[in-house]
């Protein structure tokens, strides 16, 4: 049976989201959403939730090389929890180690007109943008893969 699956990069500022399925194992960038305020990130991932109607949802979970956790570990294992329980579905957590450098490899490769690495975004990005979707993309693509 083919899933649809959101996957999220948490970060303090910023939480990249991106939509995949595991038929082709292909995933894009959706969205990025502020961190604060608390009511307006639940409403807009709400939204996404509602719009892709996902059967599993995948959060890169940021750690050392070593397997560490970092500062923002326990944040990023909180927010998990807190979609499994606001939204009733299955939560991975995945590492998710360089997924910002490799979407920043793809990004460059997509402002160049050539493919770095993965496929990449379906529109042209600009480098101002936040690659927190980007990232998500990565993510999701990452887990995806390893299934």
């Amino acid at each position: 049976m083919t899933e649809t699956l959101l996957g999220f990069d948490f970060g303090i500022r910023r939480i990249g989201i991106a939509v995949g399925n595991t038929l082709t194992g292909a995933s894009r960038p959706l969205c990025v959403v502020a961190s604060e305020p608390l009511a307006a990130r639940w409403a807009a991932i709400a939204a996404v939730v509602a719009e892709w109607q996902p059967q599993r949802l995948v959060v890169g979970r940021p750690r050392h090389p070593d397997g560490a956790p970092l500062p923002v570990t326990p944040q990023c294992e909180r927010f998990a929890r807190q979609l499994e329980g606001r939204f009733g579905l299955p939560v991975e957590l995945v590492d998710e180690n360089f997924s910002s450098v490799e979407a920043r490899s793809e990004r460059a490769g997509a402002r160049e007109g050539g493919k770095a690495g993965a496929p990449g975004p379906s529109r042209r990005v600009s480098a101002g943008e936040p690659i927190d979707a980007e990232a998500a993309a990565v993510i999701l693509r990452q887990y995806l893969s390893s299934r």
